[in-house]
């Protein structure tokens, strides 16, 4: 059992539900619950319950608390750098020497690497994207000689006349 000073450093606010539940095992202890019954309780295993015990024996009640900001691996790109990584962006795909003036995933993961150093996979990159509120775009893929005309002429005229199927009497059979 702990002293009363150490159960007035038990928080009435937690960071998420996982943190709550860690403190309020440590409470039914404190009120003289055995572990398997506060895992019960709590609906996780006694081996949870005894980890977080230990850890509280080991380091006290701070350890208890969710580490979240320092779990995972640190951001390549700060806040700072995604709202720098805009500012490039606003200058076009043609300021950074790209033909047309689309931001493909590939672009931007080019731009990130020359400007920050940072390597991403295309994937990651669409998820930096999305988080600053930016959408990746596909190229249109037309060769730049295409005669518009041309193109709408030949679908007009020839196009139907490929389209049309043999007649069901009479007609050749593919069998």
């Amino acid at each position: 059992m702990n002293t009363e000073q150490e159960r007035s450093e038990i928080p009435t606010k937690f960071r998420d539900w996982r943190e709550a539940r860690r403190f309020r095992a440590w409470q039914l202890h404190e009120e003289g619950w055995n572990q398997t019954r506060i895992a019960e309780a709590l609906g996780v295993t006694v081996g949870a319950v005894s980890q977080w015990f230990k850890r509280v024996r080991e380091a006290g009640l701070e350890a208890l608390l969710s580490r979240r900001e320092e779990s995972g691996r640190r951001p390549g790109l700060t806040t700072d750098d995604l709202e720098q990584l805009v500012a490039y962006l606003s200058q076009g795909a043609e300021a950074y020497g790209f033909r047309g003036a689309v931001w493909t995933q590939g672009r931007v993961r080019e731009v990130i690497a020359k400007e920050f150093g940072i390597t991403y996979t295309p994937r990651h990159v669409g998820r930096l994207l999305k988080q600053i509120k930016w959408t990746r775009q596909k190229p249109v893929e037309r060769a730049d000689q295409r005669d518009e005309q041309a193109v709408a002429a030949w679908q007009v005229g020839t196009l139907p006349d490929l389209k049309k199927k043999p007649n069901a009497k009479g007609g050749p059979s593919s069998s």
